[in-house]
């Protein structure tokens, strides 16, 4: 088994068990010792079928080989604008659930720097 589907069997066992999936890669990249980025791209070469693909070789190129190449790199490159947006939304998911924790906390965290300025006095 390779690392990559280690890694998208991992994020998959802790998101059916509840967890969001950007906490998942952040869990994983640890357990793994990569960076989430590592263990996010791992995650999704694996569900793609990218690791242990390659391109066939060929001994020349035809015009129409060229132009199959060109087809299925813009494919990829629709594919891409995708897992980027989708990306984007959960960073943008995380990033509000940090916004609330952090708002949600202020006060209370106020109050205690505060105490302990007063302590100093």
């Amino acid at each position: 088994m390779t690392q990559a589907e280690k890694i998208h069997k991992r994020v998959d066992e802790l998101m059916d068990g509840g967890m969001s999936r950007p906490d998942a890669f952040k869990q994983v990249a640890g357990e793994f010792n990569v960076q989430v980025n590592s263990a996010r791209g791992s995650y999704y070469s694996f569900s793609r079928g990218v690791i242990g693909k390659s391109r066939p070789r060929r001994r020349e190129t035809t015009p129409e080989d060229a132009l199959a190449d060109a087809r299925a790199s813009l494919e990829r490159s629709i594919e891409a604008i995708d897992r980027e947006v989708e990306v984007a939304e959960q960073y943008a998911a995380g990033a509000e659930a940090e916004a609330k924790a952090l708002r949600d906390s202020a006060d209370a965290r106020k109050q205690a720097i505060a105490e302990r300025l007063e302590a100093l006095k």
